[in-house]
């Protein structure tokens, strides 16, 4: 087996400081912010995802003065859920540790989509609701876990013609490394808008 050593070279990628986005043919996709990923006592905790959740809270303050449909996903696994041998038990339908955190808690007119695996497209409902329920053709996409669950969903968006923005302060990632390979990939891959949650605006 190689071993690489030494430093890795993050590529340049542009962090767009004005995404101007039409609220009628946007949705908000908030990826996986549930209480076994951000909270410390969770069952698979990314340590950096609580600190996302103020510039997520923003973003969603925004897109709901502007009517803009917000639509969360969520982990929802059986018990013995293949899954598990890959990342240990997380997520377990109807406990604590599938429940979206209370700080980013849905409201009601908000949409939930229940996923089996990373990526949010598969085996789901969420193209027939963005096509024909909320009739988006661009999603801004926030959540955890940036290479695993945002990057999956970001990827399937992108492969169906969808507009891909993703705020680089709404995700997070279990380290450095995955971060930026998540933004490596839906920008360079998916050409996907990287920005931050102060640049964009609805209007």
């Amino acid at each position: 087996m190689s071993k690489i050593t030494g430093n890795v070279k993050i590529p340049e990628m542009e962090i767009k400081e004005d995404v101007i986005l039409v609220p009628s043919k946007t949705a908000v996709v908030v990826v996986d912010m549930q209480n076994d990923f951000v909270k410390p006592n969770g069952k698979l905790y990314v340590p950096t995802a609580q600190a996302t959740v103020p510039a997520i809270r923003k973003l969603l303050e925004k897109a709901r003065d502007a009517n803009v449909p917000i639509i969360y996903t969520q982990d929802w696994h059986f018990k013995n859920d293949p899954e598990f041998r890959i990342w240990g038990e997380h997520c377990v339908m109807n406990t604590w540790g599938a429940e979206i955190i209370d700080e980013l808690k849905p409201m009601p007119d908000d949409i939930l989509i229940r996923k089996r695996r990373y990526d949010a497209f598969f085996g789901t409902d969420l193209d027939y609701v963005l096509r024909h329920v909320v009739h988006a053709d661009t999603l801004v996409i926030v959540g955890t876990v940036a290479n695993i669950c945002v990057l999956h969903t970001a990827g399937s968006a992108a492969l169906n013609w969808y507009n891909v923005v993703v705020p680089i302060d709404g995700i997070s990632a279990l380290d450095e490394f995955d971060y930026y390979a998540a933004l490596r990939q839906i920008t360079f891959l998916y050409k996907g808008v990287l920005t931050k949650v102060d640049s964009i605006r609805f209007r």
